[in-house]
């Protein structure tokens, strides 16, 4: 997990290092990422399954969201904070349970609307910070915004697939359908296609698509809700400090408090049970 979430802070850094548009970045990202994916299905013995179309409707509709989610997120990081860039789509995340909440008709625990409440407060300071500056820095996390939500639906659609398809297969099927999909869009987005350099576009699709991704999906099934959740804080952090070190963005004391807000809200939804207070203290199930 910590691997995992490390690869993954290095993918704001690599968009922007890459002498292609951030959008054509979000092409090779996944196009480069295809075969090795393949090599580790067929080592972890995940083959993929007999195509249908009750399966490449799905996988498509995926690799659509996926694509939509980071072009849309390339485009916003080269114009916010990285820090913002990862802050921001984390807060969002919390659109999928309450997709769940509204499938199962159920009502959110005391603790998922507090979390919830910290998460909006921390994002209404990270885009009020981004305000002041500029209108290209709120445009920027505008944008992370949108990518946040296409990434949810994303999920949503992976998640029904899981129920036919192994993790490693469902991985390469997203990728492709999202990499033509990219393929098109970058097409009409700015920067040029083609590399010049190919060092940081590899070494995006190897830490996020490959790497990033595969030890996570690995990790996560061997460990409990709250190490996953305190582990994926390494991301935000490290990407926070690249910012500083590589990009001189300077964290004043909003954004940190901001920033604070957002990850305490992703550490209390994946408390046990066990750990909140009574439902009688508490006016609700911990």
């Amino acid at each position: 997990m910590l691997a995992g979430s490390a690869a993954l802070a290095f993918g704001g850094w690599l968009v922007r290092e890459a002498d292609v548009g951030p959008v054509d970045a979000a092409f090779w990202r996944l196009s480069l990422a295809v075969l090795p994916l393949m090599l580790i299905a067929r080592l972890v013995r995940q083959p993929m399954p007999p195509m249908s179309r009750s399966l490449l409707l799905p996988a498509a509709l995926a690799g659509l969201f996926f694509a939509i989610d980071l072009a849309l997120w390339h485009l916003g990081l080269v114009r916010t904070t990285l820090a913002n860039a990862t802050l921001i789509p984390n807060a969002a995340s919390f659109l999928l349970p309450l997709y769940g909440f509204a499938v199962t008709r159920t009502r959110p625990t005391a603790r998922m609307w507090s979390a919830m409440a910290l998460a909006a407060a921390g994002t209404l300071l990270l885009l009020g910070t981004s305000f002041e500056l500029s209108a290209r820095h709120f445009a920027g996390d505008l944008l992370c915004i949108g990518a946040a939500i296409f990434y949810t639906g994303y999920l949503i659609v992976i998640d029904r697939m899981r129920g036919r398809v192994a993790a490693v297969p469902t991985l390469i099927l997203a990728s492709s359908f999202g990499a033509l999909a990219l393929f098109v869009m970058a097409q009409a987005g700015p920067g040029p296609f083609w590399p010049t350099d190919w060092r940081p576009v590899v070494a995006l699709a190897f830490t996020s698509q490959v790497l990033g991704q595969g030890l996570i999906v690995y990790a996560v099934g061997h460990l409990k809700p709250l190490v996953v959740g305190l582990t994926l804080l390494v991301q935000p952090a490290i990407a926070a400090a690249i910012g500083v070190v590589r990009f001189g963005e300077v964290l004043g004391p909003t954004v940190i408090i901001g920033g604070v807000l957002v990850l305490s809200a992703l550490v209390l939804v994946r408390l046990p049970a066990r750990q909140t207070a009574p439902e009688g203290a508490s006016g609700g199930q911990g």
